[in-house]
């Protein structure tokens, strides 16, 4: 037997007034895939993320999430089950030190109840994890407020507090977005050690060159619609992904 996908979409729609944002997407993810989900600006990359993890309710179809339908469940609930992720648009708290941004993901209902009640120190974890996706253990910047820290800092701490909910599926909105090119080299290894963790990833992603290194398999959306799904070679041989993906890029 065929092991079962650890998440399974199934024509899954959003409708926005007159706007079908999503068109009847299908897809199944088994567990320690990478998967990247690519395509223009406006293809409905996001709204798929935010349909399966509670953001947005769908207007039609269904998510499964280790058999269980989590369709329409809100994020706190989809989130104790074992899915998190991260956003475009970083939110910390901007007043607070890095390791205090750490609290509430830390002190979750998931993180309590997978510690059997019992949290620890939780400033030294915090600590630990932020040194583990980039923040110098030797360095004062964990400690300094969130406001003064630049875009490559923030993105680690985004990419921190969802591994601090020791997810089962972990989702990356564009975490390589407004980053250098060293910055982009040096996250890169935190995912593979990730993925080596036994971590399922899905990574929306534009920079395709670093993406394509570390991902197992490519979706390609383009007007809320799935248009391409396998190897990223195969996916940037297909004449309707380059023409509708490549030529929006050139």
């Amino acid at each position: 037997m065929s092991p079962s996908p650890l998440l399974k979409v199934s024509g899954i729609s959003k409708q926005f007034g007159g706007v079908l944002a999503v068109n009847g997407v299908d897809f199944e993810l088994m567990e320690g895939e990478l998967l990247g989900l690519i395509g223009p600006n406006g293809s409905g990359k996001t709204t798929v993320v935010n349909l399966i993890t509670g953001f947005v309710k769908p207007t039609a179809g269904e998510v499964y999430f280790r058999g269980k339908k989590i369709t329409g469940r809100p994020p706190y609930k989809v989130v104790r089950l074992g899915i998190a992720r991260t956003f475009q648009m970083v939110r910390p708290f901007y007043q607070l030190p890095a390791f205090k941004n750490m609290i509430i993901p830390l002190y979750s209902p998931r993180v309590k109840g997978m510690a059997g009640g019992r949290y620890g120190d939780r400033d030294a974890v915090a600590l630990d994890l932020l040194e583990e996706v980039g923040f110098e253990r030797d360095s004062f910047v964990a400690y300094k407020v969130a406001s003064v820290l630049p875009q490559g800092y923030l993105k680690r701490l985004e990419l921190a507090k969802a591994i601090a909910l020791q997810p089962d599926l972990l989702i990356l909105d564009e975490l390589f977005s407004g980053l250098s090119l060293a910055e982009v080299a040096s996250i890169v290894p935190i995912i593979e050690k990730l993925r080596m963790e036994g971590k399922t990833i899905i990574m929306i992603e534009h920079r395709l060159k670093e993406l394509f290194r570390i991902a197992d398999r490519i979706i390609v959306l383009n007007y809320g619609e799935k248009i391409a799904d396998g190897k990223p070679s195969e996916v940037m041989e297909s004449e309707e992904v380059k023409k509708a993906y490549l030529g929006t890029e050139a």
